[in-house]
């Protein structure tokens, strides 16, 4: 960890679009992630929908009846982290988890305060909404100091309005990563991909941009040995400010070796032509991790 940023390090404006899931059914999942968790359904065919808020996407849900469950040892999704605006909106979330579904843990980790769920099919949910930039305990290296602590859920509670859905403003605010080597992962996402580490607890890595406290979460802690495979996590997304930033990433995944596909975007999840050697905001690419879980990344 550094107080700066190297001149290698993804611009101060990424950000992650949307995360997708591969599931076995597609209407309970679909009816979690609206009711519980407050994402809207924006779009919807007989395999898939897009759930957001305000007209944003946030998730993508693929139902594929003959995915095989994950199995014990492949990496994959530790938890899509969703990040709510204010504590108000936690203390709603919180309600509708205690009246609708179960509540799984909760943690103050100094620079936030989360909630922690399950969905239908077993993969990790964390809502949560940040503590002010500032307030954030720092490392001497220029990094962050998290921890988990106990978090009043009384204290939480009383601060809902009884909102029914999250927010404007709610965004996906990080995803955490089962991997099989945090060496491995630091080398790819830091080295070569250019998050700034922000947290190294040997176990366990943090990483993002911009001094985020973390846009990815990477452990080991449940010890997978074999690449992401299965249903749950189908590919995440991260979102760069324009173009020319997704051409740099492009050269550098190149440069070290990494097997890169210019792909479509568009605001869902369907297809357009895209063309990196464009300015416009359809620029993007796709390529996997050392642990086979696909990264998709395009511009703003």
């Amino acid at each position: 960890m550094t107080d700066t940023a190297t001149s290698a390090s993804l611009p101060a404006g990424t950000r992650l679009g949307r995360t997708a899931l591969r599931v076995t059914d597609l209407d309970p999942m679909i009816d979690f992630y609206r009711s519980v968790v407050g994402l809207a359904v924006l779009d919807r065919s007989d395999d898939d929908a897009t759930l957001g808020v305000d007209d944003v996407p946030l998730l993508f849900l693929r139902e594929d009846a003959d995915a095989p469950n994950r199995q014990r040892e492949q990496a994959g999704l530790f938890h899509n982290a969703f990040l709510l605006p204010s504590r108000t909106a936690l203390g709603a979330a919180l309600e509708r988890i205690r009246d609708r579904w179960s509540l799984d843990g909760a943690s103050d980790h100094r620079v936030s305060e989360a909630l922690y769920l399950s969905d239908p099919e077993g993969n990790g949910v964390e809502i949560y909404r940040d503590r002010p930039r500032d307030a954030w305990p720092r490392a001497p290296d220029g990094g962050v100091e998290m921890a988990t602590l106990p978090l009043d859920l009384d204290d939480v509670a009383a601060e809902s309005d009884g909102a029914t859905a999250a927010p404007d403003g709610t965004v996906l605010g990080h995803v955490h990563l089962e991997v099989t080597s945090v060496p491995t992962a630091r080398e790819f996402y830091v080295e070569t991909l250019g998050f700034d580490d922000q947290m190294d607890v040997g176990s366990a890595l943090f990483v993002s941009a911009g001094g985020y406290h973390h846009h990815l979460g990477l452990n080991t802690w449940n010890g997978r040995s074999a690449p992401a495979g299965g249903r749950g996590l189908d590919w995440i997304e991260i979102v760069l400010p324009n173009a020319n930033a997704v051409k740099t990433v492009t050269n550098r995944l190149s440069t070290a070796g990494v097997d890169v596909t210019d792909r479509d975007v568009t605001d869902r999840a369907g297809d357009s032509p895209v063309d990196l050697d464009s300015d416009g905001p359809t620029a993007g690419i796709k390529f996997t991790d050392p642990n086979g879980i696909e990264i998709r990344l395009r511009s703003e």
